[in-house]
């Protein structure tokens, strides 16, 4: 494609949002989904608990996704929001199917994908991930429709070359999936319950320092040493739990910039 002056063009602005939350299990990541704008619901967990929300069958395979977003692209519907719960049982089955298809240049096949070797199989398993964005991408852009990924934790060893290591909060996906997902939703939102310091006299000038949950849930949208965050939005640091506090966080600022 030749590039000129005649081929700029203004950007569409705010779109639907891309989100991506993630958070230990019991703390209200589905119900942040369930109460989005008409939500339906990929599941590849059985974790809707007591909600009542609109949701395909449960997914038992990677066609099952894939099938879900094309009839939510190729279909007339009154849908705005698709909420896929959750990431960390999806990557099984997009393993599984990468062995069922793969095939390599000397025709060998595989039975898990750790026995690509060398991490290959979790290379070759970015593809499949990318239709499965691509997909979703089509929705937000064509359907005008958000995206909630939703995903859980583990707590991994951060190497930090600035400074010494420590652990910290991560999605639950491989690191080459993990990044992938993370460079294609605008926020990255981990949620959590709020804590506050205590600091414990123990007598001779010597303290106790612990911290305390204070059962406040919170979304935390900027990354911090413990875990991993980000909007695109200028979100305020910490917001509740909720997918309301989100969406007035999102339209104050589309407001303070004229959209």
């Amino acid at each position: 494609m030749a590039f000129n002056l005649n081929s700029i063009s203004k950007s569409l602005g705010y779109r639907a949002p891309r989100i991506l939350i993630y958070g230990i299990a019991g703390l209200g990541k589905t119900t942040f989904g369930a109460d989005s704008p008409t939500p339906i619901f990929i599941c590849t967990e059985d974790g809707l608990g007591g909600l009542e929300v609109d949701t395909f069958p449960l997914a038992k395979s990677y066609q099952d996704v894939i099938d879900a977003i094309a009839v939510l692209y190729t279909s007339d519907h009154h849908y705005k929001t698709v909420v896929l719960d959750s990431l960390d049982h999806l990557e099984p089955l997009i393993w599984r199917h990468l062995c069922e298809v793969y095939v390599g240049p000397k025709g060998e096949r595989y039975s898990s994908i750790e026995e690509f070797g060398y991490g290959k199989g979790y290379i070759e398993a970015l593809d499949l991930w990318r239709e499965i964005l691509n997909g979703l991408d089509a929705l937000r852009n064509e359907k005008d429709m958000a995206i909630i990924l939703i995903g859980h934790t583990e707590v991994k060893r951060f190497e930090s070359p600035t400074s010494a290591s420590y652990d910290r909060y991560q999605i639950k996906l491989h690191k080459r999936a993990s990044e992938l997902v993370q460079e294609s939703v605008d926020c990255v939102l981990f949620a959590d319950y709020q804590t506050v310091i205590e600091k414990e006299e123990k007598g001779f000038g010597a303290t106790k320092t612990r911290g305390i949950s204070t059962g406040k849930r919170y979304l935390f949208t900027q990354g911090a040493p413990g875990y991993l965050a980000k909007n695109r939005y200028d979100l305020p640091k910490q917001l509740p739990l909720s997918w309301q506090a989100f969406s007035d966080a999102l339209n104050n600022n589309k407001n303070k910039k004229g959209h």
